[in-house]
C-alpha cells in the first residue's frame, strides 16, 4: 500500500526539480542586494514578475522587474504610461547584457514606430541592472503623483541590441497583451488585454501592408508569369493569354505598390528599429516591377532584331521577383507572428500553384517535342 504514495511523491519532487526557475512564485524571489518590497506580482505574460514599495510619504515608487532572459543577446523593459494604457506614449526601463553586464537605459516610446533613448518624463533614480539565474533584474525608484492611486504599467521583451536600437519584439498574443495596471497600495496587476478592446492602428497598417504584398508579390505574380509561360505554347490560345499575363501583372504591381508604400510609411514611423532585409528585399521587388512595367511600352515586335535581348531582359527580372516576392512573403510571416493557419493557408496555395505549374511544364514540353518532330518530318 506504500509503494503508490512513495511513487507519487517521487514524481511531484521530480517535477519540481524540473521545472524552470522563472515557474517560482514572485514570494520565494531573493535579491543579492537585499532589497525587500512589500508587495509582489506574477505578471501574467512573458514570464515576468514586479516586486514593489510604494513610500507615501515622498510619492515615490521602488521596483524590481524580473523577466527570464534565456537569450542572451535580447532585452527587456518596463514601463510606465503616464497617459494611456498601451505602449505608445510609456517611458521605458530597459536592460540588455554588454559584454555579459547588465546595462538599464531610459527610453521614450513617443509612438508605436518610435522608440529612443531619452530622459523620462518623470524623475527615476537608483537604476540598477542584476543578471542572475538566467533572469534579467530592473531596480528603481521613480517619483509618482501626488494623490496617483494606480499605475499603468506595459513590460516587453525583444531578441536584440545594436547599439542603443532595440531589435523588434514578436506580436504574439503574449507580447502585445503585456500590460496592464499596477495598484499601489497592494502592488495586484491586472491585465488589461481583452477580446475587442483597445486596437493597435499601427498594428492593422502592419497587417494591411502583409496582406497587399502576400497578395501581389507573393501570389499575382507567380500566377501571371504561369500563364505567360504556359499558355502561349497553344497557338489558339494567342494573344488571350497575352492579355490574361498583363491583366495580371498590372493588378499585382497596383496592389504591390500600395502594399510597398505602407512598408515604406511604417519603415518611416520606426525610428527606434528596422527590418533591413525585409526592407531592402521590398524596395528592390518594387525597383524590378517598375522596370517590368516600362517593358510593356519598350517590346518590340516578335520579328524584331532586338526582341531576344528584350526576352533576357523581361525574363530575368521577372522570375527575379517571382523568388524574392515569395521569400519576403515568409519574411514577413516572421515578423508578424500571424496565426498559423494564415502562414499554412499561404504555403497550400502556393504549393497548388507550383503543382500546376510543374504538370503545365510536361505538358507543353510534350507539346512543344512533338511539334519539333512533326516539324522536321514535314
Amino acid at each position: 500500500m506504500a509503494s503508490p504514495s512513495w511513487g507519487l511523491f517521487f514524481i511531484l519532487s521530480l517535477s519540481l526539480l524540473l521545472s524552470p526557475a522563472n515557474s517560482r512564485p514572485c514570494s520565494s524571489a531573493k535579491f543579492s542586494n537585499n532589497n525587500l518590497y512589500s508587495h509582489c506580482s506574477d505578471l501574467p505574460y512573458l514570464s515576468a514578475s514586479l516586486h514593489s514599495t510604494f513610500d507615501s510619504s515622498n510619492s515615490s515608487l521602488s521596483v524590481a522587474f524580473v523577466a527570464d532572459h534565456s537569450n542572451a543577446a535580447g532585452w527587456i523593459a518596463w514601463a510606465v504610461n503616464p497617459t494611456s494604457t498601451g505602449m505608445a506614449g510609456s517611458q521605458a526601463l530597459v536592460a540588455y547584457l554588454d559584454a555579459g553586464v547588465p546595462v538599464v537605459k531610459t527610453y521614450d516610446v513617443a509612438s508605436y514606430g518610435s522608440v529612443k533613448p531619452s530622459e523620462l518624463s518623470f524623475e527615476v533614480w537608483d537604476v540598477v541592472g542584476e543578471f542572475s539565474g538566467g533572469e534579467l533584474i530592473i531596480f528603481a525608484k521613480l517619483k509618482v503623483p501626488v494623490g496617483d492611486t494606480t499605475l499603468n504599467q506595459v513590460w516587453q521583451v525583444g531578441p536584440s541590441v545594436d547599439g542603443t536600437r532595440l531589435g523588434v519584439h514578436e506580436f504574439k498574443p503574449e507580447n502585445l497583451n503585456a500590460k496592464g495596471t499596477l495598484s499601489l497600495s497592494g502592488g495586484e496587476s491586472t491585465s488589461t488585454a481583452s477580446s475587442g478592446g483597445e486596437i493597435d492602428p499601427r498594428m492593422i497598417r502592419k497587417n494591411i501592408h502583409g496582406v497587399l504584398n502576400a497578395v501581389s508579390w507573393g501570389l499575382l505574380f507567380p500566377i501571371g508569369i504561369v500563364i505567360a509561360r504556359y499558355l502561349r505554347v497553344f497557338p489558339s490560345a494567342d494573344p488571350a493569354w497575352f492579355y490574361l499575363h498583363i491583366s495580371c501583372q498590372i493588378s499585382a504591381y497596383a496592389i504591390g505598390v500600395a502594399g510597398w508604400g505602407t512598408g515604406m510609411k511604417l519603415g518611416s514611423e520606426s525610428e527606434g528599429y528596422q527590418v533591413l532585409d525585409h526592407r531592402n528585399i521590398g524596395i528592390a521587388l518594387f525597383s524590378m516591377a517598375t522596370l517590368q512595367m516600362f517593358a510593356l511600352f519598350l517590346r518590340p515586335k516578335k520579328d524584331h532584331k532586338y526582341r531576344v535581348y528584350w526576352n533576357i531582359y523581361h525574363h530575368s527580372i521577372g522570375y527575379s521577383i517571382l523568388i524574392l516576392g515569395i521569400i519576403n512573403v515568409f519574411k514577413g510571416f516572421h515578423i508578424l507572428s500571424p496565426d498559423h493557419k494564415w502562414k499554412f493557408a499561404y504555403v497550400v496555395t502556393i504549393i497548388v500553384v507550383g503543382a500546376i505549374a510543374l504538370v503545365l511544364e510536361l505538358v507543353t514540353w510534350i507539346v512543344v517535342i512533338n511539334r519539333k518532330s512533326i516539324n522536321k518530318s514535314t
